[in-house]
């Protein structure tokens, strides 16, 4: 069974939000998940908003939101903490392939104030949306009983163990026995194998790195 634990996101950044109802962040989810396969918004935008494309400011009238993308999945996480949710769509019969990451961000009026999204298609790296699409189908993402679920904070200990390996080979990441990494569309297991090494990923809250805690899976 693959089993996965979602861990910083790369590249994808913001300062700390209030905490917001989760019913407003499924709502929003949906809704851009509408957008996605109609090309027609759906979202609701606040005035002014942020927008970036691979780190690249971009509009939202000619970008990625008016691509209506054939899905064959997707998955969202929604961080009530930081008002926040996270979707990752997987499209390998669409002409061209993509598999997409976004983060958004709502507002304390329940408006979008920043959409953040890395895409990746043909001819980037380790891309095979076929591949990404077969390993993320056998992932388990069962809501964990509640008694058996880990905190907020123990969760992120977690991924900054991960991160810290990056750059110091002594650190203890606490690996599962069945512990599996998809890193684009390739298959790695154990996850402590093929971790890269001198990459010092320091000052996180400044850099391109979120985390997105799902507490329970929904």
């Amino acid at each position: 069974m693959l089993l996965t634990i979602i861990l910083p996101v790369a590249a994808l950044a913001h300062s700390a939000t209030a905490a917001c109802d989760l019913a407003l962040l499924q709502n929003i989810s949906s809704a851009y998940l509408a957008t996605a396969t109609t090309g027609k918004n759906a979202l609701p935008l606040a005035d002014p908003i942020t927008y970036t494309e691979n780190l690249k400011p971009a509009t939202i009238s000619t970008g990625m939101l008016t691509k209506a993308i054939k899905l064959s999945h997707n998955r969202t996480l929604h961080d009530t903490t930081q008002c926040a949710t996270y979707t990752e769509l997987i499209a390998p019969d669409n002409t061209p392939p993509y598999v997409i990451g976004t983060q958004i961000r709502v507002n304390a009026d329940g408006k979008v104030d920043k959409i953040e999204t890395l895409t990746t298609t043909t001819g980037d790296w380790l891309f095979n949306a076929k591949n990404t699409l077969s390993y993320s189908l056998k992932e388990n993402r069962a809501p964990i009983p509640e008694a058996e679920r880990l905190t907020r904070d123990v969760i992120k200990a977690a991924g900054d163990a991960y991160l810290d390996l990056f750059n110091n080979k002594s650190v203890s990441v606490p690996w599962g026995s069945d512990c599996e990494r998809l890193e684009g569309g390739q298959h790695v297991s154990p996850c402590n194998v093929g971790v890269p090494s001198g990459v010092a990923l320091v000052n996180r809250s400044k850099t391109y790195l979120q985390y997105f805690i799902n507490l329970p899976c929904v």
